[in-house]
């Protein structure tokens, strides 16, 4: 299994990955990057994906499960 790591002093919480994948990442009311659900499945790996790749500044990432 899967799951999406944020390294959140990096993050600027611009929302890039929300328009991605906005059932796994959301800003929260104080411009906070949330991760609703960091587990990366079949059905949102694709979204995931483009929401790692779109971030500007690099903090996210999808870590393997060995």
């Amino acid at each position: 299994m899967a799951r999406v790591e944020v390294n959140f002093d990096a993050c600027e919480s611009n929302a890039l990955c929300e328009a991605f994948a906005p059932d796994v990442f959301f800003v929260d009311d104080d411009d906070f990057l949330q991760v609703e659900d960091p587990t990366v499945t079949d059905e949102n790996r694709k979204r995931v994906e483009q929401a790692v790749s779109s971030c500007p500044k690099s903090a996210l990432r999808i870590a393997e499960d060995a």
